[in-house]
């Protein structure tokens, strides 16, 4: 029998590899993204596309639209109302949501990074709830330098934000390198989370695919600015959500 015996240490987030994968995370502030998403749930499923260099009323389209779910509706209902749609795609604050100092577990492929998520100025009053309760991980190629998924899972349940108790809540984002850049980007995310309040138990469970997209800057001369390194970092998106 065989045992495997994996290392365990303390990193600062300012010390390589993991300096260069929140790098990487950080995409300036003109770096844009053009994306088609599958939406779905156990009982429907939604494909729109957005664009945002088409007119303004044009920008989020449906695709595809299979089975009915009023909640699925909800979230592609408030994806689409953000002033920029595509800030979902680049986990930018992830810097700040680790904080100075994390725990890191080398399990060989990969390494399990755990830390307690610390609210940004992104983050809304769920998040900031969220990170007192919520346990997050985040898995990262010391070889290649970037992330590859990130967790946050409720170890027990709590008594939720506005009455009741929750249960279960697990919550992933998927991430991926686009090549030209070697920017990285959520590539989709899952929800799952289980509540109880007034007698009845609610469920909420679908996840988010991104299936098609194309990485542009928002005009050459801010393509050579990213190029020569004088980029700002933008803030447009928050984890968790």
């Amino acid at each position: 029998m065989l045992l495997a015996l994996f290392a365990s240490f303390f990193m600062m987030t300012g010390a390589p590899p993991l300096d260069a994968a929140l790098t990487a995370t950080e995409a300036p502030r003109t770096l844009r993204a053009a994306f088609t998403v599958e939406l779905s749930s156990q009982s429907a499923s939604r494909v729109y596309a957005y664009d945002p260099r088409l007119e303004q009323g044009a920008r989020w389209q449906v695709v595809s639209w299979q089975g009915e779910d009023d909640e699925l509706e909800e979230v592609a209902a408030n994806w689409a109302s953000e002033p920029a749609p595509d800030g979902r795609l680049f986990p930018d604050d992830l810097r700040a949501s680790m904080g100075r100092e994390v725990r890191v577990e080398d399990m060989g492929h990969a390494w399990r990074i755990g830390f307690r998520h610390h609210p940004s100025t992104n983050d809304g009053e769920f998040d900031v709830w969220a990170a007192q309760r919520l346990q997050a991980s985040a898995w990262l190629d010391p070889v290649g330098e970037r992330f590859l998924r990130i967790d946050y899972h409720l170890p027990r349940p709590v008594a939720g934000p506005e009455g009741g108790k929750l249960t279960r809540y697990e919550q992933s984002y998927f991430i991926r390198t686009e090549p030209r850049w070697g920017m990285s980007y959520v590539s989709g995310f899952s929800i799952d989370l289980e509540a109880r309040a007034a007698f009845r138990t609610i469920s909420r469970r679908y996840s988010a695919n991104i299936v098609k997209t194309e990485f542009f800057f928002s005009s050459p001369e801010a393509e050579a600015d990213f190029e020569t390194g004088d980029a700002a970092p933008q803030l447009m998106s928050g984890l968790p959500r």
